[in-house]
């Protein structure tokens, strides 16, 4: 059953009001809330001893959306789900993924997650993954989701990874490994705030002839939080690929950026840029002269910063 607060959290990791359109699977409190497959996208529990979900998409499927958003709203619930994404050739679909924690009492809640994708030649894919907790316990809200994509020739994955607010703990590990032609877009958007600990480990290898691969990391932190980024590419044939990093640091908040690239061939382009600093004061005074107060002229340049 569907609650208020579980429609709330649905509704901020997945834009979802009511029953979603096309495939979709909701998962509750380490079970199955609501699943259904359509003609072309099917969904399926994992083998039993396993927790999870396969999803297989049909070769030519295009204009498509799967949903398969988590919601934990209970507290002192851990899980640990494997979810197996295989889309054929010639797709062209959207992902909406995401996980939201409810938390309001003693215990720590987490959902460590892992997604492997397998996409098939020519086909694109859109995946996006929001994370955002809220409740008033003191028991921690933690994720650790890892992605892994194996991009098959002309395939490509545009990744859309965001945290909003509330996750005390965090560690993302993303892989993704490109054939030829193959394209990889990573964009990145966090925000810590408190005493909360957030790791992010990306790594893109660029293995066929001509691939391309992408990161693009924006990030604030406040208070006490801190971050820890770890941005790699890894060019090892004729290839394209970026890395840019940058961060809004406030309070007594802590940083650490570390982008980096190899190049196992001479063909490769490789390039990463990383910046760390604080709100600039004159774009301060600039909105306040316009009306707002300090407070107001501070979110504001945040939510265009991580917009």
């Amino acid at each position: 059953m569907i609650t208020e607060i579980d429609a709330s959290l649905l509704e901020k990791i997945a834009d979802l009001t009511g029953k979603p359109v096309g495939a979709f699977n909701i998962r509750k409190d380490s079970g199955c809330e609501a699943r259904q497959s359509t003609e072309h996208i099917a969904i399926d529990p994992q083998p039993e001893g396993k927790s999870g979900i396969i999803i297989r998409i049909k070769d030519g499927t295009k204009g498509e959306q799967c949903h398969i958003p988590v919601i934990i709203s209970k507290s002192g619930v851990t899980e640990m789900v494997y979810n197996d994404f295989y889309v054929g050739e010639n797709c062209d679909v959207d992902i909406v993924a995401g996980c939201g924690i409810h938390n309001s009492g003693c215990n720590e809640s987490r959902h460590d997650g892992v997604h492997t994708f397998y996409v098939s030649k020519n086909s694109h894919v859109r995946y996006v993954e929001k994370h955002y907790g809220e409740g008033d316990g003191e028991g921690s809200r933690v994720m650790n989701p890892t992605t892994i994509v194996y991009l098959d020739e002309g395939a490509s994955i545009q990744m859309e990874t965001v945290q909003i607010r509330g996750i005390d703990s965090t560690v993302r590990k993303t892989k993704i490994v490109c054939g030829k032609d193959a394209e990889a877009v990573i964009t990145e958007r966090l925000l810590t705030h408190g005493k909360q600990h957030a790791e992010s480990d990306m790594e893109i290898e660029l293995n066929g002839e001509d691939a391309r691969g992408r990161v693009i990391s924006r990030s604030v932190a406040q208070d006490e939080s801190k971050q820890i980024f770890h941005p790699v590419v890894v060019g090892n044939s004729k290839c394209f690929g970026h890395v840019q990093c940058d961060s809004i640091i406030m309070g007594k908040a802590t940083i650490e950026s570390i982008p980096a690239i190899t190049a196992n061939s001479t063909d490769a382009q490789l390039i990463h840029e990383a910046a760390i600093g604080k709100i600039a004061g004159d774009q301060l005074l600039k909105l306040q002269t316009l009306g707002l107060t300090e407070e107001e002229a501070e979110d504001t340049i945040l939510k265009g910063f991580l917009a």
